[in-house]
């Protein structure tokens, strides 16, 4: 058999090799950024504008017609005040308000695969315009059987994930940016060390004046692009997370 007739039966197989390839690199990709991240929790991504990402479409809807403020010159009230004298709540750059956290979140998740797969394939050549003889003396081998494949495999999965979370916090946060449509930019961070562990609280997010009490009170749901860590370090922390070697050897390890 000659190089020319072998190539067309390769490339079913230099096919399948490809996407194998791809998927070891970015199998190698991600066990290089855990090993980074030994020692430290997991990353928050950082706040992205959602118009500059992939596969952003645009939203148009009906707006109702802007109201033009009346104006009221013997008047000691302002209109959109919620004091009589002046707004309390955040609206510039360096003011400050108050972020409720109340996050109470469930879910059950169970998963179940099966699967078998058997095949066997079988291939001769008997008659190869009267060549078949002389492959046989130089293979050393019967062209009627030169190949015979089997194969039989089986898969089976089971997953169940229950988690239940519970965290009522509050946390001042920032006034950092005002976006040219009014909207604000807030970040907070709070820090309580106990004895020899420092809990940590940070929120990072964008709001709109609207959605602030006249309480000077932000709801977290109300906080969109939000970023919310609850976490701490020291010692506790540290006698909770399994040794350095055993991470490394749990990333590496292909089996």
């Amino acid at each position: 058999m000659t190089i020319a007739a072998i190539r067309p039966a390769l490339r079913p197989a230099l096919r399948l090799a490809l996407p194998l390839v791809c998927a070891m690199a970015l199998s190698a990709c991600n066990a290089t950024q855990r090993i980074a991240d030994i020692g430290s929790g997991p990353r928050l991504s950082t706040i992205q504008n959602p118009q500059t990402q992939a596969g952003y479409t645009p939203v148009s809807l009906p707006m109702p017609a802007p109201v033009v403020g009346t104006r009221e010159p013997n008047s000691l009230w302002r209109a959109g005040s919620r004091a009589f004298f002046k707004d309390q709540r955040a609206a510039r750059v360096g003011d400050i308000l108050t972020v409720t956290i109340d996050i109470k979140d469930s879910a059950k998740i169970d998963n179940e695969t099966e699967r078998t797969r058997s095949g066997s394939e079988s291939l001769g050549v008997p008659n190869l315009l009267g060549f078949e003889q002389s492959i046989a003396r130089r293979l050393n081998a019967d062209p009627a059987n030169a190949v015979d494949m089997s194969t039989d495999s089986a898969t089976k999965g089971t997953g169940s994930v229950t988690r239940q979370e519970s965290i009522t916090l509050q946390v001042a946060a920032l006034v950092t940016d005002v976006l040219p449509n009014g909207n604000l930019v807030i970040q907070g961070r709070q820090e309580v060390r106990v004895n020899f562990e420092l809990r940590e609280l940070t929120i990072a997010g964008v709001i709109r004046p609207e959605d602030i009490g006249s309480d000077n009170r932000v709801s977290y749901e109300k906080i969109a692009e939000a970023r919310i860590s609850y976490g701490g370090r020291g010692q506790i922390t540290d006698v909770q997370q399994p040794r350095y070697g055993q991470q490394l050897f749990d990333i590496i390890m292909p089996f």
